[in-house]
């Protein structure tokens, strides 16, 4: 499949409005414009667009749900907070073709009736921003964006707006939280967004990567969509490939691919003499699949029955050198870390996480800290106000059931036993 999202991005210019108004951009705009907003919206339920930010849900269905009859304005928010770890595919399109972000924002906003469109975008994506509202400017001085669209009658602005650096501004409630002026907390549901959120007022909340989809869906129809992949799972996507590869990076595929094709043929495999331990296949919040679970399609749903969520479709690959007490601790730092506070269970269970797994990656716990591990993370996941809960407890969780002799061995030895060709038989396990 030639790429569809991301068909420039070696291009030196490929960023600009010329560039991309050569290349069929804001077409699918004006062809939307034409079209009804009800008419634009089943087009997209045909297509089975899912959103690309991380739960797959259905972009027609989010937007069939927003309030139609009522005086109140209504708004779409463009997610761009992209915080996960190990994701990186919004900040590829919003840095090299921002123009096809706008067209989406501006579609999506015709089909609910809005008028304004806030992209929320990362606080530390600074550079992406200044290339983002120096094209925006061109957009609006050529007729795409303000009054009076294409001569359509349609009026719609964009708003860049910078976040603060939260991790938890990605949870929907918690960036309109955000973007009112409050603490990135989430909001206790329901009421959802589509009938209360922006100002209270009907909102939808779209990932970078699902905005992104709609020119291509608008021009080529949703029978091409759902052709470019499994059922239910159509279109291009974006994988981000980190960690122990040759080739890291952003790759677009249709989702019939599989995770070992991406990890091998697109990203180059491990680095040589290596042999792929984990790969973590949506982002650091999804649990771990082994190396045998790879010859499945990265499909949402494929990756769902293999007990893992595609999410993000940010592909983490450790090699056998990786020590899984370390990434576990590693990751909850970050989780403990950004931990908005809201909910005891995550403000406190994660930073317990921590200190249990900084104990025993140390070489000083006890066996019982393995268990209680597991039993703080069950405690965690299911009960706080959003899913950071579930992603604070899954390294925990997913580490302690697949490799849970690595953690009995750092206990019982005192010391980490998985062979590194940096790490001598002896060293202190804390100096990883």
């Amino acid at each position: 499949m030639e790429p569809i999202l991301t068909p420039y991005v070696r291009e030196p210019n490929s960023f600009t409005l010329d560039f991309f108004v050569k290349h069929q951009g804001y077409e699918g705009l004006r062809k939307a414009l034409a079209m009804q907003p009800s008419a634009l919206i089943d087009l997209v339920k045909a297509s089975g667009l899912r959103g690309r930010g991380g739960a797959g849900f259905p972009t027609g269905l989010k937007w069939q749900f927003v309030l139609k009859d009522t005086p109140l304005p209504k708004y779409i928010c463009c997610n761009a907070d992209e915080s996960e770890p190990g994701t990186f595919k919004d900040h590829v399109l919003m840095e090299r073709n921002p123009h096809l972000l706008f067209e989406g924002c501006l579609i999506g906003c015709w089909a609910i009736g809005a008028k304004v469109a806030y992209i929320y975008i990362r606080g530390e994506f600074y550079h992406v921003q200044k290339v983002m509202e120096a094209e925006l400017a061109k957009a609006y001085a050529a007729g795409y964006v303000g009054k009076n669209i294409m001569g359509s009658g349609f009026d719609c602005d964009i708003v860049i707006h910078r976040g603060a650096g939260a991790y938890e501004a990605g949870e929907e409630t918690a960036l309109i939280e955000s973007l009112e002026g409050k603490r990135a907390q989430p909001r206790i549901k329901p009421p959802f967004p589509a009938s209360a959120g922006l100002y209270n007022c009907p909102t939808a909340v779209n990932n970078v990567e699902t905005l992104c989809n709609l020119p291509p869906i608008v021009l080529n129809g949703a029978d091409w969509f759902t052709s470019l992949g499994p059922e239910k799972n159509g279109g291009p996507k974006l994988f981000c490939v980190s960690g122990h590869v040759k080739r890291p990076g952003v790759y677009e595929a249709p989702m019939t691919i599989t995770l070992r094709e991406l990890i091998y043929e697109r990203a180059g495999g491990p680095l040589d003499g290596r042999k792929i331990k984990a790969v973590i296949p949506g982002g650091s919040s999804v649990p771990i699949l082994l190396d045998h679970q790879l010859d499945i399609p990265a499909s949402f749903d494929d990756v769902a029955k293999a007990g893992s969520m595609l999410g993000s479709a940010g592909i983490i690959v450790m090699d056998d050198t990786t020590c899984m007490v370390w990434a576990a601790k590693n990751l909850l730092y970050f989780y403990k870390h950004e931990s908005c506070g809201k909910c005891t269970p995550c403000r406190e269970g994660g930073d317990w996480l921590y200190k249990i797994l900084t104990r025993i990656e140390a070489g000083e716990g006890e066996m019982r800290d393995i268990d209680l591990l597991v039993s703080i993370g069950n405690n965690i996941a299911g009960k706080t106000l959003c899913a950071f809960g579930d992603a604070a407890a899954t390294p925990a969780l997913t580490t302690v059931k697949n490799f849970r002799e690595e953690f009995e061995a750092h206990v019982r030895e005192g010391r980490c036993t998985v062979p590194a060709p940096w790490r001598a038989a002896k060293t202190p396990v804390g100096a990883h």
